[in-house]
């Protein structure tokens, strides 16, 4: 056992990686795990295949069936209020406006997307999650309600969009954080001011984390953040594909180092693990 723990010391010191993958062998915790491919060939690879797989996840049964009940919800529903409470399609519309963390506010939904937007102190206008006033300007729900709705093209465009997102959100077994890329990448376009960077939680991820803003900034003044980001940053860049192409793999490589230091830190010493496990091991 001597010798065991004096080279398992050794390859500690000075060949880390080689020392991992022994110990990992002796305690069978060897072979790739998810989210150990590379984050930037992951991106492509999930660019470059992302038209047959959206179709592969369009044909999952699981898939077919939540569609067929949103589907359904929308076709007969016979009020707005009544609709944006049924469960099989609130699911399947906030999942498609990447707004799945969400889908437990029922009633916040209701009141939020119901809200005039005219009005400048409505609900949908004052909350801090830029979100909610983003996907009542798009489906304009208090004014033409269900009209438009219930058009074929529009429930098409929503199935679709919620496909996409959960294609994107699977992505995550192949490299950390790849769905948020995808997701950034998509919206990049339309990112207008600091302020819709700071009240979309999956923009906000992305960004600070490419520029290297600490989370921790989120408890201090909105004024603070919002220089926090565009002293770092010109926000019309976004609409420039190559630079966004370019800021997304930035903020995959952050986030894959974030994630290697978070694991280093919660790691103990192979020293440790190899005298903890003397007792199997002799």
């Amino acid at each position: 056992m001597n010798t065991l723990l004096d080279n398992l010391t050794a390859l500690n010191r000075g060949a880390f990686g080689a020392g991992t993958a022994l110990l990992n062998t002796i305690i069978g915790a060897g072979g790739a795990s998810a989210g150990s491919t590379d984050p930037t060939r992951a991106l492509q690879a999930a660019e470059r295949n992302q038209t047959q797989d959206v179709k592969v996840t369009a044909a999952q049964p699981a898939v077919k069936a939540i569609i067929a009940r949103f589907t359904r919800a929308v076709t007969g529903a016979k009020s707005m209020t009544a609709l944006l409470g049924d469960p099989a399609f609130i699911n399947v519309l906030l999942t498609a406006n990447h707004m799945s963390d969400r889908i437990g506010s029922t009633a916040l939904a209701i009141k939020a997307l119901t809200s005039k937007l005219s009005d400048p102190r409505s609900l949908a206008n004052t909350l801090t999650d830029t979100r909610w006033k983003t996907l009542a300007q798009t489906y304009n729900f208090s004014s033409t309600g269900l009209a438009s709705l219930q058009k074929p093209a529009t429930i098409a465009a929503i199935v679709n969009a919620y496909v996409t997102a959960t294609w994107q959100t699977n992505q995550d077994t192949l490299a950390p954080g790849l769905s948020n890329a995808l997701a950034f990448r998509a919206k990049a376009s339309t990112i207008g001011s600091v302020d819709q960077i700071l009240g979309n939680p999956t923009i906000r991820t992305v960004v600070t984390t490419a520029l290297g803003i600490p989370q921790q900034i989120a408890f201090q003044s909105l004024n603070a953040q919002e220089q926090a980001i565009s002293t770092r940053i010109d926000i019309t860049r976004f609409k420039d594909p190559k630079f966004v192409e370019t800021f997304v793999q930035r903020y995959l490589i952050a986030n894959s180092a974030n994630s290697a230091n978070a694991s280093s830190v919660s790691t103990p010493h192979l020293t440790t693990l190899a005298v903890q496990g003397r007792g199997i091991l002799a």
